[in-house]
């Protein structure tokens, strides 16, 4: 006999959607979401879509029904709890949108619980439009099948954060000056971290100055080359996963 399809398929259709997801209890997507599943991915009654609420954790659904501008879906088993993230922090400077989008999107891909823009004297951007980014960040773990969307703050300048920067979690600060090897850094430290990297032209001396003079701050260096400020943010959120994150499970 052939064996029996896996349920919900791989190629299922994954969201985020607002509310707290029960089994049984339907849910209504309209607007964006609605279309993606009835005019891009072409679902029908009966078909499978993963949904997500950033609550309980991951539910496999059926369609109810699918019309033009309203799909009904009924969560009928949680495939997972909601994970566990590790406790991280991203702390971008500003840059231009493509540059942050593509930011915002890979440190929501590689686990980064938190991402914390600010302002710094040679950003060349200030502001942030948060309902964009919002999306840019939901679509980004809809794509890698995480289960918690990372918390988005609002940009602040950079003597607020460090003004209000909590005492019990180490800041690492990627300086193109120089600090100590990142991964040497990362690897010595255990319990809550944040990275810190700086806009298209850096910082300026009196914000560096600020930065290392934090009780908590610690610089560090991403090898021997300069960076562009995506690059850094990347690769940082990268070297912190592989020896002190999920990546060692």
């Amino acid at each position: 006999m052939p064996a029996t399809p896996a349920w919900p398929p791989r190629s299922a259709p994954r969201l985020f959607v607002p509310g707290s997801l029960t089994q049984g209890a339907a849910v209504s997507v309209e607007g964006n979401q609605a279309h993606y599943l009835a005019k891009v991915m072409r679902v029908a009654e009966g078909d499978a879509v993963v949904l997500c609420d950033d609550m309980t954790g991951e539910w496999a659904a059926r369609v109810v029904s699918a019309g033009k501008r309203e799909v009904v879906l009924e969560p009928a088993e949680k495939l997972r709890e909601r994970e566990e993230v590790p406790d991280f922090w991203l702390c971008p400077a500003l840059l231009k949108k493509d540059r942050f989008d593509l930011v915002l999107e890979k440190a929501t891909e590689l686990g980064v619980r938190s991402i914390r823009p600010l302002v710094t004297r040679r950003c060349v951007a200030d502001k942030l439009n948060l309902e964009r980014a919002r999306a840019v960040v939901t679509e980004a773990a809809e794509q890698c099948a995480r289960t918690a969307l990372p918390e988005l703050a609002a940009p602040v300048k950079l003597d607020t954060l460090l003004a209000d920067w909590p005492e019990g979690r180490v800041l690492f600060f990627a300086d193109e000056l120089g600090g100590a090897p990142a991964a040497e850094a990362f690897a010595a430290h255990a319990g809550p971290a944040a990275l810190l990297v700086g806009p298209e032209g850096g910082f300026d001396d009196a914000e560096r100055a600020a930065i290392r003079a934090h009780p908590v701050a610690r610089a560090i260096t991403l090898g021997p080359r300069i960076l562009r400020g995506e690059t850094a943010a990347i690769a940082g959120c990268a070297l912190w996963m592989s020896s002190s994150g999920d990546w060692r499970n």
